[in-house]
């Protein structure tokens, strides 16, 4: 995870989320995948970006796909360092 000021705030803001799994929600939250539809919307969103084509209400929904996919990378980021250490030996 890049280490500026955002990200670092948002690994301090879902700390007590993620000290709060257990296995079986750690590996719950590492599995979650957005469905088909959404991965194409987002796709689609990217692709118009990239050429500079965002209508306004199009770049807030991106913005909005993207904000949501750093929260849920860090959450899994944590997850999956939980889960590591449970797996080495004491």
């Amino acid at each position: 995870m890049k280490k500026n000021g955002n990200g670092l705030l948002l690994n301090r803001l879902l700390e007590p989320v993620t000290a709060s799994l257990n296995d079986e929600a750690a590996q719950k939250l590492m599995a979650i995948k957005a469905d088909r539809k959404t991965q194409a919307r987002v796709a689609r969103l990217a692709e118009k970006c990239n050429e500079g084509e965002l209508t306004p209400d199009e770049r807030h929904e991106y913005q909005l796909y993207v904000m949501a996919n750093h929260v849920i990378a860090v959450l899994k980021a944590k997850a999956r360092i939980r889960l590591a250490r449970k797996s080495q030996p004491a």
